[in-house]
């Protein structure tokens, strides 16, 4: 079974959709967003330096841009995408493109939404100096007491010995100085804000009033859910899972959880790729993966899409 995951924050590099733009279509597709959410994308993924991009309200955009630039390459539609993946899911803001691609909603629509996300999030980060650093190695448990001594949420708990805390900077340099035991190392990340704690509270407010409109399909691939590893079976709970999400965990370790008991076998993180392939190599061992990066990497995609088992979907939900 082939799995389609998208990559949420922090995975944005400077210049990183400028190969892209060299394909058909490519540009215009992002212009056209571009215009539609009056936010210059071309330049943000291409001549932005990496100060410019790590801002909120421009990053998650960016990054759902790229995710469904990149996998409308390999799938056009959603109806060519149903009967060779087995599951949809992202990461985070990834959680928007993977909405899409399971025909939820438009690509359009998800850019929409991504925009009054991006900037809802941006405002709450503004009142707090918060941030994230994600902590490599170490016992779950030890690692999660430690967070909750020094008033740090565990924003992303992503499995194979990683989890990502969350907090205002003053808990966040005591966590750089007191790490918890057995953890090797403590690196922050490149966002602007404490995601998916309580400091996003503002924030969902904002993007559930961006959704009350929204016309939400049921997905037409099983949706992998950020908040429970769950299958979500309705556009409703979709739309409303999205919302939520913004102020409550990423529980990706669970993800990852209903990818194997699903029997996953191949893995696809879309653009820009490289994160979620690297903790699926050590918490999903035998499974194949394929970060896209560049164009580049699209024909190896091609070629895994190929080999792996067409999907039959008899239970999108469970």
């Amino acid at each position: 079974m082939l799995v389609l995951v998208a990559p949420g924050q922090g995975a944005q590099t400077p210049g990183f959709l400028t190969p892209w733009l060299d394909l058909p279509g490519a540009e215009d597709r992002l212009r056209a967003w571009s215009a539609a959410i009056d936010l210059d994308l071309v330049h943000y993924g291409t001549k932005a330096d990496a100060d410019e991009i790590r801002d909120t309200a421009v990053a998650q955009p960016l990054l759902v841009a790229a995710a469904l630039l990149s996998a409308r390459q390999l799938f056009p539609t959603t109806a060519d995408l149903v009967p060779r993946v087995g599951a949809v899911a992202g990461h985070s803001v990834g959680e928007l493109a993977a909405s899409a691609l399971a025909g939820v909603f438009a690509d359009d629509v998800a850019m929409s939404l991504v925009r009054a996300r991006g900037l809802a999030m941006a405002e709450a980060a503004a009142v707090t100096e918060t941030g994230m650093s994600a902590l490599l190695g170490g016992d779950p448990e030890t690692t999660l007491a430690h967070l909750d001594r020094l008033g740090l949420t565990p924003a992303n708990v992503n499995g194979a010995g990683q989890i990502v805390a969350a907090g205002t900077a003053e808990q966040l340099a005591a966590l750089a100085e007191d790490k918890p035991e057995g953890v090797r190392r403590v690196v922050p990340l490149k966002v602007a804000g404490a995601f998916h704690t309580h400091h996003m509270a503002p924030a969902v407010e904002k993007l559930s009033v961006a959704a009350a409109s929204v016309d939400a399909a049921d997905p037409a691939v099983p949706y992998v859910s950020n908040r429970d590893g769950g299958a979500v079976a309705t556009g409703s709970e979709v739309v409303a899972r999205l919302i939520g999400q913004v102020a409550n965990p990423v529980r990706w370790d669970l993800c990852m959880e209903t990818f194997q008991e699903r029997g996953v076998t191949a893995l696809i993180e879309l653009c820009p790729g490289g994160t979620l392939t690297g903790i699926a190599k050590r918490a999903l061992p035998g499974v194949r993966t394929l970060p896209l990066k560049t164009p580049a990497d699209l024909d190896a995609a091609r070629e895994l899409i190929a080999g792996s088992a067409p999907s039959s979907h008899s239970s999108v939900a469970e």
